[in-house]
């Protein structure tokens, strides 16, 4: 198949998926082509199979804010017709399913029927796509697309309470790449983070409001109460100089790295100890999974779609949002018996596993062929 992926290019979530599905379905002999502003960032090379469009946008001082929903539906319209695309995938709702429908109606002009997959991420649905300002938009592009997909369970039941959809929506999973994991630990050098009696915890995340970074570092010094400990913060945002404030309030500043945006992340987590991702919503939650591939039990709360992947007192614990005390007592749980730490590691890995893109992918492949067969069947 061919098959056009649009998403955003930068660290978050939903590029780094997209990003790492494209890779996977080239990997079996799919040609894949990306489409976005700039080379995604885990994009890290381009082969026959994988191709990359630029979407360029014209600066014109009539607009105040440059069109790139315009810009974008103009470069799939050529990038489609010219490869002869069979398949458009388009990940984050906001503006991409509005994009991709606009360039479905400019293809019929010229009898060309492409049909499309819309997969839902996160924040598109409960934040951005929930505003008055994109709602109607939102709702009318989900149910315009061909296929609708969400990484989790408890994301379809916020599309499906929010939104007034008449579509299917399947649940796919996020996904790791084992083939592709980095996990040797001597080249992972843990004595340049910390001393051979600190456990070594870490958060990853970009630094937002929703990520409650504040609650990361306030468990972190509970911890550090009872073990000694380091804590790496891996990312950046508008949290970040109040995380930095709070540490020094409660003495542990000198205990905290601050990484900001890293492209070691895989080394990093390879030697950590512990996993905290205390969020207050997370539809799926990838950075926590990525930590559970490389045997890092995880702290987390229970919110969105968390329960799904990190199960409470095999794998990791869950809490309420906010519940920094048992989050803390949890994670000393895990720490302080290194029996405990070793299962609950080994759990952990086993678990992320079940999540490997071998199993994921084929789900993606599946309904890519319904899409083509209901797509002839309409021609004829």
């Amino acid at each position: 198949m061919k098959i056009a992926i649009v998403c955003y290019p930068t660290f978050g979530g939903s590029g780094v998926v997209a990003t790492e599905l494209g890779i996977g379905l080239s990997n079996r002999g799919h040609e894949v082509h990306f489409i976005t502003y700039k080379q995604p960032v885990r994009l890290k090379y381009l082969s026959a199979n994988i191709h990359f469009h630029e979407v360029s946008v014209p600066e014109y001082p009539l607009f105040h804010y440059q069109p790139y929903e315009l810009a974008l539906s103009t470069k799939l319209v050529n990038t489609i017709k010219k490869y002869n695309i069979d398949i458009l995938h388009v990940h984050y709702a906001i503006p991409h399913a509005y994009a991709g429908y606009m360039a479905k109606q400019m293809l019929k002009e010229d009898d060309y029927e492409i049909p499309m997959m819309t997969t839902l991420h996160g924040t598109d649905i409960t934040l951005v796509g929930s505003h008055n300002f994109y709602k109607g938009a939102v709702n009318f592009s989900i149910n315009k697309s061909d296929c609708v997909t969400s990484v989790s369970n408890s994301l379809k039941e916020d599309t499906l309470r929010i939104f007034d959809i008449r579509k299917d929506i399947h649940v796919i999973p996020n996904f790791i790449d084992f083939d592709n994991l980095i996990n040797n630990v001597e080249d992972c050098q843990r004595h340049t983070m910390a001393d051979d009696d600190e456990m070594i915890i870490t958060h990853v995340s970009n630094l937002r409001p929703v990520k409650r970074l504040g609650d990361v570092i306030k468990i972190f010094a509970k911890i550090s109460e009872h073990q000694k400990a380091k804590l790496i913060v891996i990312g950046d945002g508008p949290d970040r100089d109040n995380a930095v404030n709070i540490a020094m309030e409660l003495g542990v500043r000198e205990q905290v790295i601050f990484m900001g945006k890293s492209n070691d992340i895989e080394k990093i987590l390879c030697f950590s100890d512990l996993f905290i991702l205390p969020s207050e919503k997370e539809s799926f939650g990838l950075a926590a999974l990525e930590a559970m591939a490389h045997g890092v039990p995880v702290i987390s709360t229970n919110t969105g779609g968390l329960p799904e992947v990190n199960i409470h007192g095999l794998s990791g614990y869950l809490s309420d949002v906010g519940n920094v005390e048992e989050m803390a007592d949890n994670a000393l749980k895990i720490l302080k018996n290194p029996e405990t730490h070793q299962t609950f590691k080994e759990v952990a890995k086993k678990r992320a596993k079940e999540f490997d893109i071998k199993n994921v992918i084929k789900s993606y492949e599946t309904l890519y062929q319904s899409m083509l067969v209901a797509n002839n069947v309409e021609k004829q």
